[in-house]
């Protein structure tokens, strides 16, 4: 039996709707949930909290139906991206201050407060005050403050996108490595892909108040439902028609192009491929990849560690990703000319 499951949820927020949501999470779980601004993500996180009343569906939380039930009632926690802690209390008391409504013993309140800071790494911080702390400390504190009650799910509302990239890669380590040891569930919206390929076991896409795609991120980021969510996690997309199979492969006309991949297919087709699956270089040479392309470079974009590439061969265009290293060693330029190599267990059929 699924811990958290949402049936059928709708809510009605003036102009904005929830509709038809239904979700099932796994105790264990780590689900983080992706979609453009506006989408609904934290409403429906909200929602599975208790802050809005449902125009229909419930909530079922470990066999029980909370649905009706106030959000301190249901055994959830969650973090903000802002930290929301008390500017006025101690950091062990901004820890404490929800342990304080369920547990009486201030022996056993300090010796819980004290734990899950030593694994948070801030337990030298205790006595200090939030404003004297780093963003990076004060989401530390938040979540230890959200994890030292024992919830039995953990909400995490774009808890990272505040940070500097240096801290939240750091950050994102460590809650892995405490989530895991907690063995809390969690549901985390993001907007960072980071956040999905480091942590989650399972992805939700969220679209104008609907959930339109669920799996794994290897399912979501290389199967994609429908052009929108290939757009939205940066999949590559291609068009074609099945020519038979050849030694095990389907031979997919795309354009002026034969590519080849490994699943079956008859007809039209449309082929997803991850821009990391892409790789470049200035000579086909000997390689395993049984797709190779001569395309040239028309874009390129740098976005955090990596550069995005866009390309375009005879008939279809593709985008790419590269480490900045890799475009000094290649030195990578719009307008110069490479080859594209791809293996065929990397060009997926959608459809």
């Amino acid at each position: 039996m699924p811990l958290l499951e949402v049936e059928d949820l709708s809510i009605d927020l003036g102009d904005f709707h929830l509709r038809g949501i239904n979700l099932e999470v796994e105790r264990n779980d780590y689900l983080t949930v992706i979609g453009p601004t506006g989408a609904g993500k934290s409403v429906l996180l909200e929602a599975i909290a208790g802050f809005y009343p449902l125009r229909s569906g419930r909530v079922i939380l470990d066999g029980r139906d909370v649905t009706n039930l106030p959000p301190e009632k249901r055994g959830i926690s969650i973090v903000y991206q802002d930290f929301v802690l008390f500017p006025h209390l101690s950091v062990f008391e901004n820890i404490a201050f929800g342990l304080r409504k369920v547990e009486r013993n201030e022996e056993r309140i300090k010796s819980e407060v004290e734990h899950i800071a030593e694994e948070l790494r801030i337990d030298h911080l205790l006595h200090r005050k939030p404003g004297t702390l780093s963003g990076g400390e004060q989401q530390r504190v938040a979540i230890a403050r959200a994890l030292v009650v024992r919830p039995k799910v953990l909400l995490m509302d774009e808890p990272f996108s505040a940070l500097d990239e240096k801290t939240r890669e750091k950050l994102r380590s460590l809650v892995k490595k405490v989530i895991g040891e907690h063995g809390t569930t969690v549901i985390h919206v993001t907007h960072d892909f980071e956040d999905v390929f480091t942590l989650a076991k399972h992805v939700a896409v969220m679209r104008n108040g609907r959930l339109v795609q669920f799996g794994t991120p290897e399912e979501v980021f290389s199967r994609p439902n429908d052009e929108f969510i290939a757009d939205f996690v940066g999949t590559n997309l291609l068009r074609g028609k099945a020519e038979g199979r050849r030694d095990g492969l389907t031979a997919i006309r795309v354009g002026n192009v034969v590519l080849y991949t490994v699943d079956e297919a008859e007809g039209e087709v449309t082929l997803s491929l991850r821009p990391e699956e892409v790789i470049l270089a200035r000579e086909p040479g000997e390689c395993s990849a049984q797709n190779v392309l001569p395309v040239e470079v028309t874009g390129m974009e740098r976005r955090g560690h990596l550069v995005w590439l866009s390309l375009a061969a005879d008939g279809l265009s593709l985008r790419a990703v590269v480490t900045p290293n890799a475009v000094e060693l290649l030195k990578i330029r719009p307008g110069k000319r490479f080859y594209a190599l791809f293996k065929a267990s990397a060009l997926r059929v959608v459809k």
